[in-house]
């Protein structure tokens, strides 16, 4: 029986006080032992950034790689082992900015992983500058006049043709784990994005500020097979912020299509030499 106890991690966090990734953390932890899915069986992969330093606050395989780089990390370990169960890490800026054509690819390729994006609109690690997604007017060291036209992430997954899209919010642990448990559960590309308040350097976006405006869209009899009705759900921000499954569809995923991995995964597959060599010989 898989507990919280198998997701200790012995590292220090170093997360500031009241900070939302614990709430992502926590949900991250229950989603992993309500399926009762053991840390060997687990590969994080992250990139750089606050959020990203999740997966060392708890347990499971992990690469930790460049900044903007998660989603083709992952992409590579999915198809070489697409038995193992394969969770990507970022935050806005990561996922948003640096790595978003990696992103673009993955949602249409249909690549079976979960992808967490923890969306506090502004860039933590490095002390506060825009992100992508920072509000309109949101005043920075790097915008000192406002920021300007904000990304719409949901909106632009659904025209990716993501096959499964939802938003949490770090400030409600069980919804949020309810989410990240249908995300890994689902056959495809899942894209979470989290919204997360940070307490250094986003006094805008708080968690009073969220709890004002959030709500569930299950709440409100919102179908998630519905595209249209999900594109007008990605849409809404300001005075209410939908949280929940926004859409699902079920569609082919990338590794089915792939002929070498229809009998057994890569690593499983034993390598003649001499074809290797042939192959060097073809670059060489």
């Amino acid at each position: 029986m898989v507990t919280l106890k198998d997701y200790e991690s012995p590292v220090p966090n170093a997360w500031c006080p009241g900070c939302g990734n614990f709430g992502i953390l926590r949900a991250v932890k229950e989603s992993l032992v309500a399926m009762e899915i053991e840390p060997y069986n687990l590969l994080f992969v992250s990139g750089i950034g606050q959020g990203p330093k999740l997966p060392h606050y708890t347990r499971g395989n992990v690469l930790n790689g460049l900044h903007g780089r998660t989603v083709p990390a992952a992409t590579g370990a999915r198809l070489a082992n697409h038995e193992l169960i394969v969770i990507g890490i970022d935050g806005d800026g990561g996922a948003y900015g640096e790595g978003l054509n990696h992103l673009l690819a993955a949602m249409r390729r249909n690549i079976n992983m979960t992808y967490l994006v923890h969306n506090n609109q502004v860039y933590g690690l490095t002390k506060g500058q825009a992100s992508p997604t920072s509000d309109p007017g949101f005043v920075t060291k790097t915008t000192p006049l406002g920021a300007t036209q904000s990304l719409n992430p949901l909106a632009l997954a659904l025209a990716s043709d993501v096959s499964f899209l939802a938003r949490g919010f770090s400030g409600d642990v069980e919804h949020l784990s309810g989410l990240i448990k249908a995300g890994v559960e689902h056959n495809g590309f899942a894209l979470i994005d989290i919204l997360q308040p940070c307490v250094s350097f986003n006094r805008q976006n708080t968690f009073q500020w969220y709890r004002q405006r959030v709500y569930k869209v299950e709440d409100e009899g919102h179908n998630p097979a519905d595209k249209t009705a999900a594109l007008t759900k990605a849409q809404e921000w300001g005075d209410r912020i939908p949280t929940g499954i926004i859409y699902r569809q079920e569609r082919p995923v990338y590794e089915a299509q792939i002929p070498a991995l229809e009998k057994t995964p890569l690593i499983k597959q034993p390598i003649d030499p001499q074809q290797f060599e042939a192959l060097l010989d073809e670059f060489i």
